[in-house]
């Protein structure tokens, strides 16, 4: 991904709002959960997903490296890994 450079300002509450050209490409929606770190001076920010990784589901969901699996696509990968010889 190139680099895109915007300059916002920070407002009296201390909010950055993120440009709506960034929220299209990353996908971010109003109420969308975002963890936030820093890292010696720089602020980084990802998405942090909250629905299956494979159909969209938001039920019963299970974290696996790092990414959300609703507990139906588990079981289902998993009958189609033990079935096999």
């Amino acid at each position: 991904m190139s680099k895109i450079g915007i300059t916002r300002s920070i407002d009296n509450l201390g909010r950055i709002v993120i440009p709506k050209e960034y929220r299209d490409i990353l996908k971010i929606n109003e109420g969308d959960t975002m963890n936030i770190n820093l890292d010696k001076h720089i602020l980084t920010m990802e998405k942090i997903e909250t629905s299956c990784m494979f159909c969209g589901s938001t039920a019963e969901l299970i974290e696996f490296e790092n990414r959300q699996i609703c507990n139906r696509c588990c079981n289902k990968f998993l009958s189609k890994v033990l079935i096999r010889e």
